[in-house]
């Protein structure tokens, strides 16, 4: 008991990296000697030290004898920082509790091994699960190469995210508009369609929280984002994915310096798998896709969907061309519907968040 509790403060530690540390995993720490934390620490931004260094620091000459807890294995290999493992031995930490292997070839059980065989005590998989949520955008792009893709709508209750003249503002509250910000914080880089462009000229920034805007990306098959458009402002960190854009286009807005990915086509729109390995070519280990409806679908018919959060108001919108939630062709029967697993619902304001994960 007492050793999820303490593992339960490094994963709170452990957030304070949430879109700092990307493509980096989130990863808390504590020391613990005699019943009380004498050291905490956490990785808080990509090339800094790392948590075991920091809650080490803190600890001092404390350390000795005491245990760590930290939520992921200790790394054993010299990347940006030095292995955390030989700062551990030289601290003469006496037990090591860590909630999850880290995936990476370089550290994947060596970390572990290398304490083992130093003597010290060393157990693994406290919170396990709680500490791969934590971490699924870290655990997907090192095991699968390909970045975490969550999506992102929020809806009325029948389903719609804009009436039939188009007017999506505010569809929910407040709170769920504060959370939708945390998720934008989260990932690296965040999509829409050219279509949300042109009927918003939204900034996709990071408001209402603390946090890193992630990169802007438009999926934009034939150059019509207008080059007044906020995104493409300077200083303009946006991609604009393309697969028939007009030179003379591209290079304007590649003048404003924006960046232009052309890209293969699938049914003349842009490849969502050659965006995703162009992505993580970029080192972009996730994405977060914001709309609208059509784009919604191109992710999800390609598979491409790895977590969705959906914000649903208690309103009723109604009306035949009112803008449905996910456009597509969608599916012929209710059998072949896309089904999710570990759904977490609760509420945000008058609202209901609901998350869950794509059957696969």
């Amino acid at each position: 008991m007492n050793d999820e509790r303490w593992m339960q403060q490094a994963l709170d530690l452990a957030e304070l990296g949430l879109g700092t540390v990307n493509p980096n995993p989130l990863v808390g720490a504590i020391v613990v000697k005699d019943g009380h934390v004498v050291g905490r620490g956490a990785h808080r931004e990509f090339g800094g030290p790392h948590a075991e260094a920091f809650a080490l620091d803190e600890a001092g000459d404390r350390a000795r004898g005491a245990t760590l807890y930290v939520t992921l294995e200790p790394c054993c290999h010299h990347g940006k920082t030095p292995p955390c493992t030989d700062r551990i031995l030289a601290a003469g930490i006496r037990c090591v509790v860590y909630a999850i292997d880290d995936p990476n070839p370089q550290v994947c059980g060596k970390g572990a091994g290398i304490l083992r065989a130093a003597g010290l005590e060393v157990r693994s998989g406290v919170l396990k699960d709680a500490a791969e949520t934590q971490n699924e955008i870290f655990l997907t792009f090192t095991r699968r190469g390909t970045p975490f893709v969550e999506l992102k709508l929020a809806m009325s209750l029948d389903g719609r995210i804009a009436s039939k003249t188009g007017d999506a503002k505010w569809i929910t509250g407040e709170a769920s508009r504060e959370q939708g910000h945390r998720l934008r914080r989260k990932h690296s880089a965040i999509v829409v369609g050219v279509e949300t462009v042109l009927r918003d000229d939204p900034r996709l920034n990071v408001r209402h929280v603390d946090g890193k805007d992630p990169v802007p990306i438009v999926l934009d098959s034939s150059g019509r984002i207008p080059l007044s458009s906020k995104l493409l402002q300077a200083p303009s960190s946006a991609i604009v994915a393309t697969c028939a854009m007009p030179e003379a286009i591209q290079q304007e807005i590649e003048a404003m310096g924006a960046r232009v990915w052309r890209l293969p086509a699938e049914d003349d729109r842009v490849s969502i798998p050659a965006l995703l390995k162009r992505m993580a070519d970029a080192s972009l280990d996730s994405l977060l896709v914001e709309g609208g409806g059509e784009v919604a679908a191109a992710f999800l018919e390609a598979g491409a969907v790895d977590k969705v959060s959906f914000f649903y108001a208690p309103i009723l919108v109604g009306g035949r061309d009112a803008v449905p939630a996910i456009g597509g062709t969608g599916v012929d029967r209710i059998a072949d519907a896309l089904r999710l697993e570990r759904v977490t619902t609760r509420r945000l304001g008058e609202d209901l968040y609901l998350t869950g994960y794509p059957r696969t």
